[in-house]
């Protein structure tokens, strides 16, 4: 006989989930931890407040991971955004939606966040054991052994047995909570495929002169775009933006951050990424081209006299103008100069620059940064319908060890609670006996 019918590694927003739906079902869990408390990056997030999820459809939830967020198709079915928000409610976690559609917690603390999954998992009687690194996974004939690096299970042993798995270790962003990635050398020596980490959601690195002096400057609302490099595209092809996302945006002393740059960050933080593709900023998403045109032939015409910083500041901060005006002129005196005394040349490169300027990136913060990881366990080798492995069977693998990673906003907390229940469900249905 086994030790436990179903045993869940890693105690975040998906393991909780899982092990309490799994011992809901009436099977032994035993839910491991390698930190001393359960729930690190669920205490963390949102700047301890905890984006639980998003006020939308599910459509909307996929559409935010891109191509593999199809995958999430049949998990939100069984848990969506709203069955979530239910889910909190149920469990006396109330909530609220802000203009951004990102739902929190009513009273801003993801501590109740996290109390609340974990009173839940104990309530269904999950035995809970933290401080437990595990180590090892191995499939045996009719069962898994689960080793770990100290003494720490039921027992004072360092191995048990158990019927079946749900693996919910994360992935390797904000590594100070534990999250180092310790999964993906278990799963690759059970014969999955490990696609390539990258930090995402994270704040990029770089800048030239002129962004560097706006350090500290925050702008409510940037669209940014990445394009591949000229050379990258296809010959007399016109190219589209691999991604465009408006939102806030922050000039740091290290580069760029804010909702708009950290959901562009993925397709920048690639091998050799900054050679490879490039960010442009449009500072005035609300007005076209030809809008902008139209407003500067206009405040040339009744407010000529005045300098060209001063009249551009009346659609960006003040900094920001004295900059974009340096910028068009190629001169840093030139932001005093009469707006009607403009060259011709340095009025359209004004247009150009607020639309379309290229934003220098040289890297990301990283992984310590990061609040997701991009790669993870190859999608097609899972079951979407269960979250069971495709390759080793009663292997489940849920949350963000898997190769999903969606916009800011709690969209990759719905990921991590749909696939999670998902794998506690199926996991407690299909122990034998």
């Amino acid at each position: 006989m086994v030790d436990f019918q179903i045993v869940v590694i890693g105690a975040g927003a998906a393991g909780l989930v899982a092990a309490a739906r799994a011992a809901q079902a009436g099977r032994r869990v035993l839910l491991l931890e390698k930190n001393r408390k359960t729930g690190a990056k669920i205490l963390m997030s949102g700047g301890t407040r905890c984006n639980l999820t998003h006020d939308c459809g599910s459509e909307a939830i996929i559409e935010a991971f891109g191509k593999p967020g199809r995958f999430l198709r049949q998990a939100l079915r069984e848990l969506s955004p709203q069955d979530t928000v239910s889910m909190f409610n149920g469990l006396g976690v109330a909530t609220k939606v802000e203009d951004t559609g990102k739902v929190f917690p009513r009273n801003d603390r993801a501590v109740e966040v996290r109390d609340a999954l974990l009173q839940d998992a104990i309530r269904h009687g999950v035995q809970i054991q933290t401080a437990a690194p595990v180590v090892a996974i191995e499939r045996a004939a009719t069962h898994f052994e689960v080793v770990t690096g100290q003494d720490r299970l039921p027992g004072g042993r360092n191995r048990l047995t158990a019927e079946r798995v749900i693996v919910t270790s994360g992935g390797r962003s904000w590594p100070g909570c534990g999250t180092t990635g310790d999964g993906y050398r278990w799963l690759q020596e059970l014969g999955h495929t490990i696609e390539p980490t990258r930090p995402a959601l994270v704040p990029l690195t770089g800048g030239a002169t002129w962004s560097q002096q706006l350090s500290g400057l925050t702008l409510p609302s940037v669209s940014l775009s990445v394009w591949n490099n000229p050379e990258v595209g296809q010959a007399g092809k016109k190219q589209k933006p691999l991604v465009t996302r408006s939102g806030g945006f922050l000039f740091t002393h290290q580069g760029f951050s804010g909702p708009a740059v950290m959901d562009v960050s993925r397709q920048l933080t690639i091998p050799q990424g900054c050679q490879l593709r490039r960010l442009q900023a449009d500072f005035l998403p609300d007005m076209s081209v030809p809008e902008l045109e139209s407003w500067l032939a206009q405040q040339r015409q009744h407010s000529g006299g005045q300098n060209a910083a001063t009249v551009i500041s009346r659609l960006v901060p003040k900094r920001l103008a004295t900059a974009l005006v340096a910028l068009a002129a190629e001169s840093e005196t030139v932001a005093a100069t009469p707006l009607a005394e403009l060259r011709r040349g340095v009025m359209q490169r004004l247009v150009t620059v607020s639309k379309t300027v290229d934003l220098t990136v040289r890297g990301s913060r990283g992984f310590e940064k990061a609040e997701v990881t991009a790669g993870g366990v190859r999608l097609k080798e899972v079951d979407p319908r269960t979250m069971e492995s495709r390759l080793v069977p009663g292997l489940h693998i849920a949350g963000e060890v898997l190769d999903l990673d969606g916009w800011i906003g709690g969209y990759n907390f719905q990921s991590a609670f749909s696939t999670g229940h998902v794998a506690g469900q199926a996991a407690a249905a299909l122990v034998e006996g």
